[in-house]
């Protein structure tokens, strides 16, 4: 397994550097949305799809809705990422209300829908942080990074109260804590580095504690589902590491979150 997990970040790692920041336009827009489609394979299965048909469907479904956001110019607008907040929140109170929320979304097609929400407007998120920069598309990827490192130790060094025990029992509040002051040290360092001032430099911290915790209900939405359908990863297409909404799930929270606000801000 440790062969495998090694064998595959050393394949992996090389190629996302250089189709994230090798690439740009409609190079980038086609790698990422390669990656989400992916998701959306594993996101199928997770809605209780387990046939080849239905999946390759529901990835056929993503694939026009991505070509027609990009012809109609929805790539520059920031109403998906509106709809992407209202569906996070949506799932935040499904979360919290689990088991009894059950009913509202255990129907397939529901989960389908879900999927949308969750999927569409972070492969626009990504889009757009690109065009801002290369910097903030780097920025939102390492704070994603860093929370999880600072929630893993901070979790099992000071780890005490569960954070949502029905969903997934290994995650605590201390280790959201930790995840949030690594991130908000590289708020601070990034506000330093691009010399935003006081101001700015602010908004940029709690801008990213906001998205920290917001990262934190994109991998409990994946672990609430996967416990539902009796699965430990989202797939196995990455030897070693799981399915590709493994690698992703909390991105997939954080990107559309920041990019809506960094460009309303």
């Amino acid at each position: 397994m440790l062969r495998q997990r090694v064998l595959t970040a050393l394949v992996l790692i090389p190629l996302a550097l250089l189709g994230l920041f090798g690439l740009s336009g409609v190079g980038f827009a086609l790698f990422t949305a390669v990656v989400v489609l992916l998701a959306a394979w594993e996101w199928a299965n997770l809605s209780g799809f387990e046939r080849v048909g239905p999946r390759l469907g529901y990835m056929l479904v993503l694939a026009v809705a991505m070509l027609a956001a990009w012809n109609m110019e929805v790539m520059t607008a920031t109403w998906p990422l509106w709809l992407a907040l209202f569906g996070w929140l949506v799932s935040f109170y499904w979360i919290a209300t689990y088991p009894d929320s059950l009913k509202q979304w255990s129907r397939p097609w529901l989960r389908l829908l879900a999927g949308l929400w969750v999927l569409l407007p972070c492969w626009i998120g990504f889009v757009q942080l690109r065009a801002s920069g290369a910097e903030w598309l780097l920025y939102v990827l390492l704070m994603v990074w860093l929370a999880d490192i600072g929630a893993y130790f901070a979790g099992r060094r000071f780890g005490r109260r569960k954070l949502a025990p029905r969903v997934s029992p290994g995650k605590s509040w201390e280790g959201v804590y930790g995840g949030m002051v690594v991130t908000a040290v590289l708020a601070i360092g990034f506000a330093i580095a691009l010399e935003l001032g006081i101001g700015r430099g602010l908004g940029l911290i709690v801008t990213t504690v906001v998205v920290t915790l917001a990262s934190v209900l994109g991998d409990l939405l994946e672990s609430m589902f996967k416990r539902v359908r009796g699965i430990k990863d989202s797939g196995d297409l990455l030897p070693g590491h799981g399915g590709v909404l493994d690698r992703i799930d909390s991105l997939t929270a954080a990107v559309p979150l920041f990019a809506l606000l960094r460009l309303w801000g």
